[in-house]
């Protein structure tokens, strides 16, 4: 059969369309997924959009999420809490009219009017000559180098009973509650003292640092003689040496403490109304031993001399004890701690042991006020306990009516120790040098083949500052005795122990 070319277009075109056909048969699933997927996917989109507007707004453009995100950041950053400074503290200090005469040069001597807060609360206006002046304020006298004063308010309300005491006690203790009252604006700590407390800012901050404000805290220590903790209690911070309060708990005292007071007549003193109140709201005595109480009569030296391993942050009763530099009055010789104080508070007074091996002496340094050569090879547990210098509170010469370990003060001259008191203290490129000089006491007789300490007329100590001491955990600077061609003289350096350097 003969075939047409019409015939052979037909063909090719059935062919083709069959094809097409079958293609759009093979597309078309695929086509309805995807179609049916999309739809999906935008009413998915639809109902968070439209239906929930928190999660619209949310859709941020990206140069507008990164800027956001960028301000958290740098809220989060400038938000990061401030470490504790001295402007986050205010002062009470309990003072009279008839003390505050003379016993304000002791503040002179540590308060900074531009950095610190805080005010002396008197019984009575003071008396004022024509040549001062007095602020509109009757219950306020201003000076330009002394805290603001205030006058206590009345509390002949109050009973007191106590025979042995006076009820100036209900007065001082009311500071805490009367000086939150007066200054409360960004306040993490209160603390207290009396007029004759010489305390050591530097060393109270870095302390305070250590503890949350934000939580309930009652810091300080007790007294140095057993007696006094038996007859008012250990669990009391003695308010002389002084004690901080946490902002969060003295609001609480102040809700609370008048009704408090109203049940304790019998007390004695400030000290232990406050730790009635405490124990009224279950709050403990945080001990820190910086806090001096100082119940002890005679000289501190051997106190001090061995200091314990904290930082010193009050000297308390500076009336009673004698002057820490003999020969100086009283106000002199805590001046004269000043110049260390600017140097390196951290360090200051802080002990420090060592040995001059060919001579057989035990050297002990109190950085910033003395240093002691013993005769002999002492062990460090020895040298570390107090030299009983001064007396108890109660004056009986009794060892065990102190709170530490002593050790006594011999009237053998071979065991007596030789002192060098602190003369200066000055900065130099990359280390502090402080020097000390023999107390002059007359020589003593010893008949041990040792070395004669007597011939040693000066020391020099040099201590690299360490601000940072005292965010590690605690431990004694190591000393080394330096070798030198002057025979009146020992050089000694102080300084962190090296690894594996031991005393």
């Amino acid at each position: 059969m003969k075939i047409r070319p019409q015939d052979h277009v037909v063909t090719f075109i059935w062919a083709e369309t069959n094809n097409v056909r079958n293609s759009f048969r093979r597309v078309l699933p695929r086509i309805t997924i995807t179609f049916i997927f999309f739809f999906c996917l935008l009413y998915v989109f639809y109902s968070l959009i439209c239906l929930n507007p928190s999660f619209k707004s949310t859709l941020l453009p990206l140069d507008t999420f990164i800027r956001i995100n960028e301000e958290k950041h740098s809220n989060t950053i400038q938000k990061a809490p401030e470490k504790t400074q001295l402007h986050h503290i205010v002062f009470g200090i309990g003072s009279s009219r008839a003390t505050w005469k003379y016993r304000n040069e002791y503040v002179k001597l540590w308060w900074k009017p531009d950095k610190m807060r805080g005010f002396v609360w008197l019984d009575k206006p003071m008396i004022m000559s024509k040549n001062q002046s007095t602020s509109n304020n009757s219950t306020n006298i201003t000076s330009t180098s002394l805290p603001q004063i205030k006058i206590s308010s009345d509390t002949s309300r109050f009973r007191y009973t106590n025979k042995k005491g006076d009820r100036s006690g209900i007065r001082i203790s009311r500071i805490v509650s009367e000086t939150l009252r007066a200054d409360s604006e960004k306040v993490r700590w209160f603390v207290m003292g009396d007029d004759d407390t010489f305390f050591v800012p530097e060393n109270l901050v870095r302390v305070l640092r250590k503890y949350d404000h934000n939580q309930f805290y009652y810091i300080g220590s007790v007294s140095e003689t057993h007696w006094q903790n038996h007859e008012f209690s250990y669990n009391m911070a003695y308010g002389g040496g002084g004690f901080a309060i946490s902002y969060p708990l003295a609001k609480a005292i102040e809700k609370m403490q008048d009704k408090c007071l109203q049940k304790y007549p019998h007390l004695y003193g400030s000290d232990d109304r406050i730790q009635a109140c405490m124990a009224e709201l279950g709050v403990p005595l945080t001990k820190e031993v910086g806090f001096h109480q100082f119940d002890l009569h005679g000289s501190v030296m051997g106190l001090l001399s061995a200091h314990p391993v904290a930082p010193l942050i009050s000297l308390h009763h500076l009336d009673k004890i004698q002057p820490i530099f003999p020969k100086l009055s009283r106000v002199e010789a805590l001046r004269r701690l000043n110049k260390p104080i600017k140097l390196d508070s951290a360090g200051l007074m802080q002990q420090s042991i060592c040995y001059d091996r060919p001579r057989r002496w035990t050297i002990s340094v109190s950085w910033g006020y003395l240093v002691q050569i013993n005769r002999g090879i002492l062990p460090a547990r020895e040298i570390e306990r107090p030299i009983t210098t001064f007396n108890d509170w109660y004056g009986t010469g009794d060892e065990y009516s102190f709170t530490f370990n002593v050790r006594p003060y011999h009237n053998n001259g071979c065991q007596r120790p030789f002192f060098y008191l602190l003369s200066n203290a000055y900065a130099t490129t990359n280390h502090t040098t402080s020097v000390y000089v023999y107390d002059g006491a007359p020589g003593r007789k010893c008949k041990w083949s040792i070395a004669d300490p007597s011939e040693i007329r000066r020391m020099e100590v040099y201590k690299k500052p360490d601000p940072n001491l005292w965010d590690k955990s605690p431990r004694r600077n190591c000393c080394r005795v330096l070798p030198t061609s002057r025979n009146d003289t020992l050089l000694v350096d102080v300084g962190e122990c090296k690894d594996g350097e031991t005393i």
